[in-house]
């Protein structure tokens, strides 16, 4: 078949788009395996692996198909749409439904791989008809190289924040349907029997459709089933999905599907992280927090009046905004977000320590466990050194640890870290339900005794307005360690070797 110079520019344009539909299948298989099970790192990983040797294995099978190439191309493409098109809902519903999820993975990734590794091949079969094999093969992997670079593009910038991953996955699937239908419209009299393909293609349309315009509630449907209680707040943000569950007077914040906080017992997370190093100075002008989006810990830093300005630093926009604005929200943290004693940046907790030329007393570090290493890195001696050059004199970093229990050896290690930044590190720790035992270090530039600390804080606590948890009979309990969680010697974290990512991740399979 000869192929007019329209036909031409007609392929080469389908395999642009068709190449930023692959690539967009892989992140969003990826990010919704994040979101179900964590370790983003892992899945990442695995989804890019089997993909690629998929598109390897399609690549090979597609020597088998013979003339006439186009129908088959087109029934690819609509396939390939169908299967992208329904992944992410596959994967939301199988994670309750079906018993091993990973199972699941391999049969989305295999099927979207194969079908997609038969693109090139049959693309490039079909122009090397209408020029020399030097320049089809040229002319081919440029526009597929240049469909992966505008995909890598949109979807975190674009796609995910708007329409979420659902209904991402939904639109993909019918842009590669549309590619399907344009050439069969344009091939339509290079095609014997056309027919049979329009039905196909019609009823993948109807398909596609249907889950595009009601993939919102199909997530809610999926979240009610994947969360044991009601989910009164799903969002998708450029940097993670926000899930709020209730039941009775219990409100639960997750994260990519991490449960952050409970509100029966969160106070008994955020008084220590909060008090006990806001006490431990002489002076609190100035407090940095790094993390804290959801203004807990804010509402018990303003407690202290002698707090004159508080900065806080929270990649994620969207999240500050809703904890800010959304009832749910206002009712745990006070309204602490709506305080005229903050200012609010919304940049990398690296970046910004990095540049940051003002001094603090204290710096409250209240992130998310080193589950991967950009996480990790703001658990690094390189970060911690950071920090104690915006630290005043007299003042104190405080960071939370993950728990000596479940991850004794990442709690330590961090332990470590600090210590290879600081002159004196002081461990502590708390009980709170709904985690277990959850851990704390605290680092000071000059040198101070836990039992000078401890009688610190016994003079200073009672000053406070009650708190319903830290009170001057359990507070020198805080410091004490049982022998099963008690100090293991670690390596210091560091960004050239990240030890504490990999300690943790351990310590994630060996509980789960």
């Amino acid at each position: 078949m000869n192929l007019t110079k329209t036909q031409t520019t007609v392929l080469l344009a389908s395999l642009l788009v068709l190449s930023a539909c692959a690539i967009l299948y892989e992140l969003l298989i990826s990010t919704v395996s994040s979101y179900l099970l964590g370790s983003s790192v892992l899945h990442f990983s695995i989804t890019i692996g089997l993909f690629l040797s998929f598109l390897g294995v399609g690549a090979y099978l597609s020597k088998f198909l013979d003339a006439p190439l186009l129908p088959k191309f087109i029934l690819i493409e609509t396939l390939l749409g169908l299967a992208g098109g329904c992944s992410a809902m596959i994967l939301y519903f199988g994670n309750v439904w079906f018993p091993n999820y990973y199972i699941l993975l391999l049969l989305c990734v295999s099927v979207i791989g194969i079908l997609a590794g038969m693109e090139i091949p049959l693309v490039t079969r079909l122009l090397e008809q209408s020029g020399g094999l030097r320049e089809v093969i040229a002319r081919v992997l440029t526009f597929d190289y240049l469909g992966a670079l505008a995909a890598s593009l949109a979807f975190p910038l674009l796609l995910l924040p708007l329409l979420g991953s659902m209904r991402t996955a939904f639109f993909t699937g019918l842009i590669n349907w549309g590619i399907g239908v344009f050439n069969l419209a344009v091939f339509k009299n290079n095609i014997a029997r056309p027919g049979r393909l329009w039905v196909v293609s019609a009823i993948t349309a109807l398909i596609l459709a249907f889950g595009f315009v009601y993939s919102f509630e199909l997530v809610g449907f999926a979240d009610a089933l994947n969360y044991q209680d009601r989910v009164v707040i799903s969002r998708q943000t450029p940097y993670q999905n926000i899930i709020v569950t209730q039941w009775n007077n219990d409100t639960r914040l997750y994260l990519n599907g991490n449960l952050q906080f409970s509100s029966t017992d969160e106070y008994r997370y955020h008084e220590p992280l909060i008090h006990i190093p806001l006490l431990s100075v002489p002076r609190r002008d100035s407090v940095l927090i790094l993390g804290g989006g959801d203004g807990l810990a804010l509402r018990d830093i303003l407690k202290h009046e002698t707090v004159q300005g508080v900065d806080m630093v929270d990649l994620d926009a969207e999240m500050v905004r809703l904890c800010k604005t959304h009832p749910v929200f206002n009712q745990l943290n006070g309204g602490s977000l709506n305080h005229n004693k903050l200012r609010v940046f919304n940049e990398d907790a690296f970046n910004y320590v990095k540049t940051c030329s003002k001094k603090y007393n204290v710096i409250i570090v209240d992130l998310p466990d080193p589950s991967e290493p950009a996480l990790g890195k703001l658990y690094s001696v390189e970060f911690y050194t950071m920090l104690r050059q915006i630290l005043a004199l007299d003042g104190v970093v405080v960071t939370q640890s993950t728990s000596p229990f479940l991850a004794r050896k990442p709690f330590w290690c961090i332990h470590a870290t600090l210590e290879a930044a600081f002159p004196c590190v002081i461990p502590y720790q708390s009980h709170v339900p709904t985690f277990g035992q959850w851990g704390y270090n605290m680092a000071f530039p000059v040198k101070i005794s836990t039992d000078e600390l401890v009688q610190r804080l016994e003079q200073r606590l009672p000053a406070l307005p009650q708190l319903r948890f830290l009170n001057a009979a359990n507070l020198r309990g805080c410091f004490v360690f049982d022998t099963d969680v008690a100090e293991l010697p670690q390596n210091p974290n560091t960004l050239e070797k990240m030890e504490l990512v990999e300690l943790y991740s351990q310590s994630y399979w060996d509980f789960h």
